[in-house]
């Protein structure tokens, strides 16, 4: 049988998130559909988008999956590696991802059919438990200095059956200085435990920063809004602005413009190459809401002849 390539089947990077791959999906399922589609070989691509899905949206299958490394190239003849076994784990099929259980390939049925063991299988092995994912949403000064949470999740457990229950746990989270929007945490053997006295699998938890009144995160870098008077913009000035590490002193350059940006370099999150802080530069104009103040824009009006749209010609 031909190995496939399930991420180049849905034309995504192997380290996609889940995200990625349900709008990968998605994307593809309404180009490929057979109701729809007036593509030529819409049904064929549709079954195997399908299959693809199915293990690349599960993480336990994708972890599985992706033990087979780079060792296989899409359209090589396939046999499964010496030490993979299939036992102790069900293949839980779904028809939602537009393919049914008997149109599954000979390649999903090597891996899935019979379900499959963790990674480290062969004789012997122990079955390992689902690795679970959940997001914590922290402060972008908790990001930056670090903190230390407490979060309660609701966790599957086996009885003494054999049958999944959940129970509410807490767990003590440290995060550390420097994390990033959509980093993940791994705790590990925190996530859902093995049939028959398994390795726990991990527990993944993804940064989801808060919005912040005057400060947010790209990657490292982090951007502030700066309001000016039109004169600390024209002539210049020493003002003070936040800074996640605290207060600081910036030179504003005289004829500074709206949207021009200051760099603080090393202002931002913290990492082994630490962001930097940008100062973006916003003119706010006073309000022309007094006789004395509308004397005095109607006065620089008359003196400075200044008009702005005199590089477009008008």
């Amino acid at each position: 049988m031909q190995y496939k390539d399930y991420y180049k089947i849905m034309g995504i990077a192997r380290d996609a998130t889940q995200d990625d791959v349900k709008r990968a999906y998605r994307k593809l399922a309404r180009k490929y559909h057979p109701d729809v589609s007036k593509e030529p070989n819409a049904e064929a691509r549709f079954k195997e988008l399908g299959e693809a899905y199915e293990v690349l949206k599960d993480p336990e299958k994708r972890t599985a999956y992706d033990r087979l490394g780079s060792a296989w190239q899409s359209g090589q003849e396939f046999t499964p590696p010496s030490g993979w076994s299939s036992d102790g784990f069900e293949s839980r099929r779904s028809a939602h991802a537009g393919v049914s259980p008997e149109q599954f390939s000979d390649f999903f049925e090597s891996l899935f059919g019979h379900g499959f063991r963790a990674a480290g299988g062969g004789a012997g092995a122990r079955p390992h438990g689902q690795d679970e994912h959940a997001k914590i949403l922290i402060s972008i000064e908790d990001a930056y200095h670090g903190a230390t949470r407490v979060i309660e999740l609701a966790v599957p457990q086996f009885d003494s059956r054999g049958n999944v229950i959940t129970h509410k746990r807490t767990l003590q989270v440290k995060i550390p200085a420097g994390v990033t929007q959509g980093q993940q945490i791994r705790l590990s053997g925190q996530g859902s435990p093995a049939i028959g006295g398994g390795v726990n699998g991990d527990l993944y938890l993804e940064i989801d920063l808060q919005p912040h009144p005057f400060f947010h995160a790209e990657g490292r870098d982090i951007h502030l809004d700066l309001p000016l008077a039109p004169w600390e913009a024209a002539l210049g000035a020493r003002l003070t602005v936040p800074t996640l590490g605290g207060r600081v002193d910036v030179k504003i350059p005289p004829g500074s413009q709206a949207g021009q940006k200051l760099r603080l370099k090393g202002r931002g999150l913290g990492g082994k190459t630490p962001g930097d802080q940008y100062v973006v530069l916003q003119i706010v104009v006073p309000p022309a809401n007094t006789a004395s103040a509308r004397e005095f824009y109607e006065k620089m009006r008359q003196e400075m002849a200044f008009n702005p749209r005199s590089h477009m010609g008008v």
